[in-house]
């Protein structure tokens, strides 16, 4: 048993009692003898009470000992104080946990039922074009630039309210501009779905849902001509549901319908001075449903269907609050050489879209693919216009990963060992190629053809940090935007991009 130091000093007191009380003797002097007994008896004479000498110092000592005691418990009574103080400090403490981690800072009340998180991405890209030098529809010279630039530097608000309650703001501030992206709240307090209010991804396209943090080359394929300026994102309200497989204990089917209307940037005025005022916004109805026969964490199978229909607001324009346009760009804002352009389609009624899609993937390999078809129907004589758009695409994780998964997207490949030169880590490493096309002539209708081959080398550091290597040749021209100095179609088109990404 561990005794204290106030312990050993009660001890100390009560001992030096009762060796006092042992110590004090009656002693006794024989009147013939002359000695000195402990005990009465004949012949005797009582002399008194006598003790040790040291039995003084010890009376002493007792009262020095009791005042330490005192102080002893003064001191433990400042402790306790302390101790107290130092117990509510904990318990306020305690009611909100905060961290920074691989998700970026976060906080969150004890309960769970509050949170909020700071997160954000930064991609920063240089690219180089090759065969590049040609021609506009007016004869100008036109070729991509080469050079740097931030694709993306995104600041993510999200978090928590009441439990059941989740909410989203992210802004980018890419080209030296701010653009909101998503912005919503959803509700998470059923267990058969969630409904989600407010600026966000419509329900098209696995490769349009899934972040650009996640995908495994530097931009989406040419399908995503069809998709970008159409089912990205618009302010809706949404429902998701999803459930268990016949053979799968997870959740292996996800639904979801939606309703939305125009983007959150306003819509334009109307033409005419008189009637100088946007009129009434456009509105969407989408769907996706995807569905998993197999679904385990290294292999799965992935099959999906989506459909959107959508009619312009009154001054024609489409989601993003421009006209109905399609076309291609080789590297994004960075070039000013676009390569397809329907121009603006004009008396557009309605479009009607439908996405198929399908994936699968095995251990470390995986492969996938989409095709995307759209109905434009025209108003005031216009003749009706129809153009699709595919890819398919293959990826080897060379270091053995598996690509992560959820809810019907492919996400971030997350590394069995982070890079790390004192352990000799290397991260992971993946290889990855794609094969798309897009077809935007119909008829006597000329927005253009062509296909493209995608080659991808990307290098994970770790959960946060990855580098990334494309090379795109484009080909098989049919109408391009763009000619040959001798006035044909473009041959081939080389182009080569790298990108750091930083994302929490």
């Amino acid at each position: 048993m561990k005794l204290t130091k106030l312990s050993l000093a009660m001890l100390s007191v009560m001992g030096a009692g009762l060796a006092t009380e042992a110590m004090a003797l009656d002693l006794y002097v024989d009147t013939k003898t002359q000695q000195i007994y402990a005990e009465p008896g004949p012949g005797r004479v009582l002399l008194g009470e006598f003790q040790k000498v040291g039995d003084a110092a010890a009376q002493t000592s007792d009262a020095a000992l009791k005042a330490e005691v005192e102080q002893i418990k003064q001191d433990l009574a400042l402790k306790d104080n302390e101790l107290k103080a130092l117990d509510e400090h904990m318990k306020v403490a305690e009611e909100y946990k905060v961290k920074v981690d691989k998700g970026g800072l976060q906080a969150q009340s004890a309960d769970g039922k509050y949170s909020f998180k700071l997160g954000g991405r930064v991609h920063a890209d240089a690219t180089y074009s090759n065969d590049d030098k040609f021609l506009d529809s007016k004869g100008n010279p036109s070729e991509a630039n080469d050079g740097t630039y931030i694709r993306r530097a995104r600041m993510r608000f999200d978090g928590v309210f009441d439990k059941d309650w989740f909410y989203r703001t992210e802004a980018d501030f890419a080209d030296d501009s701010v653009a909101m992206k998503d912005i919503f709240i959803e509700y998470r307090g059923w267990n058969w779905g969630t409904i989600t209010v407010g600026q966000q991804k419509q329900n098209f396209s696995r490769e349009l849902q899934e972040s650009s943090n996640d995908l495994m080359f530097m931009e989406r394929s040419l399908m995503d001509v069809l998709n970008t300026d159409t089912v990205d994102r618009a302010i809706g309200l949404n429902y998701q549901t999803k459930g268990k497989g016949l053979i799968s204990s997870n959740d292996a089917w996800v639904a979801k319908l939606g309703i939305y209307g125009d983007s959150i940037k306003p819509s334009r005025t109307g033409t005419e001075p008189e009637n100088d005022y946007a009129g009434d916004e456009g509105w969407a109805v989408s769907s996706r449903l995807t569905y998993n026969p197999i679904l385990e964490k290294d292999k799965l199978i992935h099959l999906g269907v989506a459909g959107n229909y959508r009619t312009p607001d009154d001054t024609g324009d489409v989601a993003e609050s421009k006209a109905l346009r399609y076309r291609y760009r080789t590297t994004n804002n960075q070039s000013n050489l676009t390569v397809l352009d329907s121009h603006d389609i004009k008396d557009v009624d309605n479009f009607k879209m439908l996405g198929l899609e399908g994936a699968g993937m095995y251990g470390p390999f995986s492969a996938g693919g989409e095709y995307t078809h759209t109905w434009i129907e025209r108003k005031d004589g216009s003749e009706d216009l129809s153009f699709d758009g595919w890819y398919a695409e293959a990826a080897w994780s060379i270091t053995g990963e598996s690509r992560s998964y959820k809810e019907g997207n492919f996400g971030y490949l997350k590394p069995k060992n982070k890079f790390s030169l004192k352990n000799g880590h290397w991260g992971a490493w993946e290889l990855a190629t794609r094969w798309s096309e897009v077809n935007l002539n119909d008829r006597e209708f000329r927005g253009g053809q062509m296909s493209q081959l995608t080659v991808a080398l990307n290098w994970y550091i770790n959960e946060n940090v990855r580098f990334m290597a494309d090379y795109n040749r484009n080909f098989n021209f049919s109408n391009p935007a763009v000619t040959t100095v001798g006035g044909g179609d473009p041959d081939a088109l080389d182009t080569f991009m790298m990108r750091g990404q930083v994302a929490f």
